[in-house]
C-alpha cells in the first residue's frame, strides 16, 4: 500500500513543486500534537488553533498560486481570442490549425493544474481525516463550515473550481467555434447537445469531472443502492475490463430484482382478503406480509457469503425457491391451509438475492458503467414496487381448471411461479460467471503449491468496496501503521461475524441504522395495512387499493430526479437527512385518526408525506451511511451493504408484526396503534441525529 505522502512528491511538478502543500510536515505535525496533549505538553485548544493557523497558510499558498496561474492562462486564451477574429474577419482559414493546436496547448496547460488542484484537494481531505481519527474529534467538520461558508473563503476556489471551470468553458466555446473551417460558427451555450469531439478537451472534462465529484442523479441512486465507485482510481486497478464484462449476466440480475420487488409487493391489496377467506382475522396479513422479511434476514447472510465465491449458482438457487414458495402461496386457497401459505411466503424469502444483485455490481461491472448499473438496480426495485400492487389490481377474475382456483388471491401466486419459471431458463442459458473467479481459484492453488500459505487478502480479487471513499480510508489506515505490517494487515481484515461488524459500528454508524430502521418501519406499516384501513374506512376494492399504492411507488424515481439533480446540490447532506426526518414525522402525525370522521384526502395526503420523505430520507440516509462506516466494513461477508439490509429487513418484520398484534384491539383501533410506534422511533431518531449532527460531513 503506497501512502498519499509518497505519491505527492513522485507525481508532482517539478516547476511547480513549492507551492504544494506539504502534506509529510504536517502529518509529523499530527503525530507531535498527539504526544504533546498526550504528555500535558499542550491542551486541544491550543493545538486547535495552531494547526488551524499552519493548515489556513497552506491552502493560501494553494490557492495563490493557483489564481495566479489561471491569470496566465486567461491572458492566453484573451490574445488567442485576439487572432480568432482577425482569421474570422479575414477569413484566412489556412491558419485555423495553428490557432487551434495553440488553444490546445493551452488546454493541456489546463490539464496540468487541474491535476495541482487534484492532489492538493486530496491532501487537505486526508491530513483533516487523520486529524480527527488520531484526536477523536470532528475538526473537519468546524474547519470546513468555518472556512468555506466565509466571505473571503480559500476552500472555494479549490473544491467549487469556478475559476477554472470558467476557463475550461472559454476554451471549449473557442475550439467548438474553429470546428467548422468555413467559419459557421457554433456556440456550445446555444446547443449544449454538442459534444465537442476533441482530445484535449475530452481530458480537460474528466479532470473537471474527477475534481468537482459533484452530486449528480446516478450517484445519488448508487448511494441509495449502497453501490458507489470509490473516488479514486485508475483503469489499472479496477478488476472488470470491458472484455470481461457481460452485460446479459447484468441484465439478469437486475430483472431479479425487479421480480423479486414485485413478489414482495404483488399480495399487498389481497393478503387481507386471502387471510379472512381462510378463516384468519385481516390483520393478520402482517404475518402474511412479514414472513417474506423473516426469512430474508437470515437468506441475506448466507447470499451474501455464497457471492464469495458464485454468482450463478445462488440465483439459481434464488429463483428455485421463489418458484416453490409461489407456487405453496397459489395452492394454500384450495387447501384450505394458511400454514401453507405462511410457508409459501417464508420460502420466497429464502430466496431473497438482494445481496447478491449488489455485490454482482460491484464486484463485476466496468468502473466506468457502475454509476449507471448502481442506477439501474434501483429504478428496477422501484418499479417492481410500483407494478407489484398494479399487477394484482389486473387479476381480479375467477374460474377453476381441473379443481384448482385462480382467483385475485391465488393468481399473484400463479403469475409469479410462471415468472420465476421463465427467469430461471434464461439464467441457465445466458448467465455468465465472472472470470475473476477462475483467476482466483488458478492464484489460490498456485499459492498453495509455492508453500505460501493462504492469502490475507482472500477477498481482494472478488469484492470491490460497496461504500463510498474505502480505498482513500485504507490508504490513510497504511499511513497510520507506518511501517507495522501486523497492524497494517489487521486493519485492513473485513469483519468475520455479526458480533465484530457491530463492534466496528461508531456512534454515528448507529443513528444512521437507527434512522434507516425508522423509514423502513414506517413504510412497512403504511404499505403492509394500506388494504386493511382503506376498507374500513372508505370501503376501497383491490383495484383501488392497488392503484394507490402503484401510484406510490411511481413517485421514486421523480422523487430521486428531483433529490439527486437538485437538492443535494443546495444543501448539505445532513441538513436534508434532518429536513426529511421532521416531514416524515409530521406526515405520521397528520395520519392519526383524531375526530369521529376520517376522510380520503387525510389518509391520502399524509401517506404522500410520508412515503416520499421516507425515500429522500433513504437516499441521503446510506450517503452518509457509506462516508462514516469503517473501510471495513466495505468488503467481506458482514459488510456495510449487509448490516443496512438487515436493519431494513428487521424493521418491516417489526413493522409487519405490530400490525397483526394491534389486530386484537379491534380494526377501529388499528390505525393509531400501528401509528403510535412509528411516531416514537421517528421522534428518538430525531434527537439522535442532532446528537450525532456535528459528526456528518
Amino acid at each position: 500500500m503506497v501512502n498519499f505522502g509518497k505519491v505527492l512528491v513522485s507525481d508532482q511538478l517539478e516547476e511547480w513543486k513549492e507551492y504544494y502543500i506539504n502534506y509529510k510536515m504536517m502529518k509529523k505535525k499530527v503525530k507531535q500534537y498527539v504526544q504533546q496533549t498526550q504528555s500535558g505538553g499542550r491542551n486541544h485548544e491550543q493545538v486547535l488553533k495552531e494547526f488551524s493557523r499552519m493548515l489556513d497558510e497552506q491552502i493560501e499558498k494553494v490557492v495563490l498560486f493557483l489564481l495566479k496561474q489561471q491569470g496566465h492562462l486567461a491572458s492566453r486564451i484573451e490574445k488567442l481570442g485576439q487572432q480568432r477574429a482577425i482569421l474570422t474577419e479575414h477569413c484566412d482559414i489556412s491558419q485555423v490549425s495553428q490557432v487551434r493546436e495553440a488553444y490546445r496547448q493551452v488546454g493541456l496547460d489546463l490539464v496540468k493544474l487541474l491535476r495541482f488542484v487534484d492532489m492538493n484537494a486530496t491532501g487537505i481531505r486526508k491530513i483533516l481525516k487523520k486529524f480527527d481519527k488520531r484526536f477523536g474529534y470532528r475538526f473537519t467538520d468546524y474547519y470546513v463550515s468555518t472556512r468555506a461558508n466565509h466571505p473571503y473563503s480559500q476552500l472555494q476556489p479549490i473544491f467549487k473550481q469556478v475559476g477554472i471551470v470558467a476557463v475550461a468553458g472559454a476554451l471549449t466555446r473557442n475550439l467548438a467555434s474553429l470546428q467548422d473551417h468555413q467559419g459557421s460558427f457554433i456556440s456550445i451555450y446555444d446547443h449544449p447537445s454538442i459534444t465537442l469531439k476533441d482530445p484535449v478537451i475530452e481530458q480537460i472534462n474528466n479532470s473537471v469531472q474527477k475534481l468537482t465529484n459533484s452530486t449528480t442523479f446516478l450517484k445519488f441512486l448508487g448511494q441509495h443502492a449502497l453501490i458507489v465507485p470509490e473516488d479514486v482510481q485508475t483503469s489499472s486497478e479496477d478488476l472488470v475490463d470491458d472484455q470481461s464484462y457481460h452485460f446479459m449476466s447484468l441484465m439478469l440480475n437486475l430483472v431479479n430484482t425487479f421480480l423479486y420487488m414485485v413478489n414482495t409487493y404483488i399480495i399487498v391489496p389481497t393478503a387481507d382478503d386471502y387471510s379472512v377467506s381462510l378463516g384468519a382475522a385481516a390483520t393478520v396479513c402482517g404475518v402474511i406480509i412479514g414472513s417474506m422479511a423473516v426469512a430474508q434476514v437470515f437468506s441475506s447472510v448466507y447470499f451474501s457469503a455464497w457471492s464469495n465465491k458464485s454468482y450463478f449458482r445462488p440465483l439459481v438457487f434464488s429463483s428455485i425457491m421463489l418458484f416453490s414458495g409461489n407456487l405453496l402461496y397459489a395452492l394454500a386457497y384450495d387447501l384450505n391451509s394458511l400454514t401453507v401459505l405462511i410457508v409459501g411466503r417464508l420460502l420466497c424469502g429464502l430466496g431473497s438475492a438482494r445481496a447478491v444483485n449488489r455485490r454482482y455490481i460491484s464486484d463485476c461491472v466496468p468502473l466506468k458503467i457502475r454509476l449507471k448499473a448502481s442506477a439501474g438496480f434501483v429504478s428496477a426495485s422501484a418499479l417492481g414496487m410500483a407494478c407489484g400492487p398494479a399487477l394484482a389490481g389486473l387479476l381480479q377474475t375467477e374460474f377453476k381448471i381441473y379443481e384448482v382456483t385462480f382467483n385475485q388471491n391465488t393468481l399473484p401466486g400463479w403469475i409469479m411461479c410462471f415468472a420465476w419459471v421463465a427467469n430461471l431458463v434464461w439464467l441457465w442459458i445466458s448467465f455468465k460467471e465472472p472470470d475473476h473467479f477462475a483467476q482466483e481459484n488458478a492464484l489460490s492453488t498456485q499459492s498453495s503449491e509455492s508453500g505460501h500459505g493462504r492469502s490475507d487478502n482472500l477477498e481482494s480479487g472478488l469484492a470491490q468496496p460497496l461504500l463510498t471513499e474505502a480505498k482513500e480510508r485504507r490508504n490513510e489506515n497504511a499511513e497510520d501503521n507506518g511501517d507495522n505490517e501486523e497492524g497494517r494487515k489487521e486493519s485492513h481484515k473485513p469483519a468475520t461475524s455479526i458480533a465484530a461488524a457491530y463492534r466496528l459500528l461508531t456512534p454515528s454508524v448507529k443513528v444512521q441504522l437507527l434512522i434507516y430502521f425508522m423509514l423502513k418501519f414506517a413504510m412497512e406499516i403504511l404499505l403492509s395495512e394500506s388494504s386493511v384501513v382503506t376498507t374500513f374506512y372508505f370501503n376501497w376494492s383491490t383495484s383501488t387499493v392497488a392503484i394507490f399504492l402503484a401510484v406510490l411507488g411511481l413517485t421514486v424515481l421523480p422523487v430521486n430526479v428531483i433529490v439527486g439533480s437538485y437538492i443535494t446540490n443546495l444543501f448539505q447532506d445532513r441538513q436534508i437527512l434532518v429536513a426529511s426526518e421532521i416531514m416524515v414525522l409530521i406526515g405520521i402525525a397528520s395520519s392519526f385518526h383524531f375526530s369521529s370522521s376520517y376522510c380520503v384526502a387525510q389518509y391520502v395526503v399524509s401517506a404522500l408525506i410520508t412515503f416520499v420523505f421516507a425515500e429522500v430520507l433513504e437516499g441521503v440516509n446510506l450517503s452518509l451511511l457509506s462516508r462514516v462506516m469503517s473501510s471495513r466494513l466495505s468488503r467481506g461477508t458482514y459488510n456495510g451493504g449487509l448490516l443496512s439490509t438487515e436493519a431494513g429487513t428487521l424493521a418491516r418484520v417489526a413493522a409487519d408484526m405490530t400490525i397483526t398484534a394491534a389486530g386484537y384491539l379491534g380494526q377501529s383501533q388499528l390505525l393509531n396503534a400501528t401509528l403510535l410506534p412509528s411516531l416514537v422511533i421517528c421522534v428518538a431518531s430525531i434527537a439522535a441525529t442532532f446528537g450525532t449532527y456535528n459528526t456528518l460531513y
